[in-house]
């Protein structure tokens, strides 16, 4: 465990938590290090098989993190947003990267709002379970930005850009239930039985033949970005978890 990351396991699932409750979860510079360095770590886990993201309650996360003062200006806290928004790119890139690159199954547990880079970064996860409760916008734009390449791509990549333009120009604030009908989230579940759900499908994924569930993620997501399976470099370098 680090100061804004928490890491646990359950046999072969292990559950990153982000850990700031108190800023709601939102992603500092420490924050997004620490991840990519989880995310790192259980890359090369063998004895991992499904890695689940989730924040500490109540919120998943709250985006990007900007330590706004009291008394300031709309045009002040824009600046202070844009002043930051580089290098939170790049170090928000590069754990997204290495999230939507692990070979394990990935599950976000989208326990409460998930805001801008929060909900930026459920989208690198191969599969989204949220809770009935909670809420997802993208208010990127009216903060005076565009949402990063990433996050953009990732949008396009599995809504269209059409869809892509109505949340991330639009701003508006979305139910799980309207996401889901999208294709965002993959179940919704009242928030008390969230944990259980996600629980019980960590666990029938990792019952699976490893290699198999491995090789199929690759190809999947080979063919979702280029539309051409790149099969030999998908089938080498998995790591054996029997």
């Amino acid at each position: 465990m680090t100061d804004n990351v928490a890491l646990s396991r359950s046999g072969p699932i292990a559950t990153v938590t982000l850990n700031r409750p108190d800023r709601r979860n939102s992603l500092s510079d420490e924050m997004l290090a620490e991840l990519a360095a989880a995310f790192a770590a259980l890359r090369d886990d063998a004895a991992t098989r499904v890695v689940i993201v989730t924040g500490a309650p109540p919120v998943f996360s709250a985006g990007a993190d900007a330590p706004f003062k009291k008394g300031m200006s709309e045009v002040e806290r824009r600046q202070m947003f844009l002043a930051r928004k580089s290098q939170f790119r790049r170090l928000f890139e590069r754990a997204n990267t290495l999230l939507e690159g692990l070979e394990q199954a990935t599950i976000a547990m989208i326990n409460g709002h998930a805001i801008g880079g929060g909900w930026g970064l459920t989208l690198a996860c191969d599969f989204r379970f949220a809770a009935a409760e909670a809420e997802l916008w993208i208010p990127e734009v009216d903060l005076g930005v565009p949402l990063g390449v990433a996050s953009t791509t990732r949008f396009v990549r599995l809504v269209g850009p059409a869809r892509a333009k109505e949340i991330i120009m639009g701003c508006r604030r979305y139910s799980t239930a309207e996401a889901q009908a999208w294709g965002l989230v993959h179940q919704v579940v009242a928030g008390a039985d969230l944990g259980v759900a996600v629980m019980a499908y960590a666990e029938r994924l990792a019952a699976k033949p490893f290699r198999a569930l491995a090789e199929a993620k690759a190809r999947i997501n080979a063919i979702a970005r280029t539309g051409i399976p790149e099969v030999n470099a998908m089938t080498e370098g998995f790591l054996d978890r029997g």
